[in-house]
């Protein structure tokens, strides 16, 4: 899973990016809760799926590693998915997940599962601030108006999930374009 030398997105604290964006967009990026229920809400009658993109060790990018707090070089479970709906991506997503922690490789056992349906189920889960950036994600080769990622924690557990709208979205929601 490795993309080659793709530039990093350029992150920002939320609050920093709430004047470049619309109200429609602010409800999308700045939400806390479960983006795959705000998808399968939003998109019916449209038949919501997690389409499995890749998945395996790897080492994260540089800017991925110091969002965990993971040595440069370290390997991780990356996981990319795309969030459809009727076979449309809406979503791109990256997810990273150090190996030397309990459920480090549960990432592994989702396939096609929504990780957001596991995370948002735990009790103690805790959602780190949400950073978000204008420019296209560096994994695929997709465009969108805005990403945006977070670091969940779970107990000894911690996800780097990393979610870009695609212009499919824009599109099938009429949002507009930032």
């Amino acid at each position: 899973m490795d993309h080659g030398p793709a530039l990093a997105p350029r992150w920002r604290p939320l609050a920093a990016a709430r004047p470049a964006m619309s109200p429609a967009w602010w409800h999308w990026v700045a939400s806390r809760d479960s983006l795959t229920s705000r998808l399968t809400e939003a998109g019916r009658p449209w038949r919501f799926r997690v389409r499995l993109l890749g998945q395996g060790l790897g080492r994260p990018r540089r800017d991925e590693a110091l969002a965990l707090g993971l040595p440069l070089g370290r390997r991780a479970w990356l996981r990319e998915v795309a969030l459809t709906l009727d076979d449309r991506p809406w979503v791109i997503a990256r997810s990273v997940a150090p190996l030397d922690q309990p459920h480090g490789r549960r990432l592994e056992r989702l396939g096609e599962r929504s990780l957001g349906h596991w995370l948002f189920r735990q009790p103690d889960l805790e959602r780190g601030p949400i950073e978000v950036s204008a420019d296209p994600a560096p994994f695929h080769p997709v465009t969108g108006p805005w990403g945006r990622r977070s670091v969940f924690r779970h107990g000894g557990f911690a996800v780097l999930v990393q979610e870009f709208f695609l212009e499919a979205m824009v599109d099938d929601l009429a949002l507009p374009s930032r």
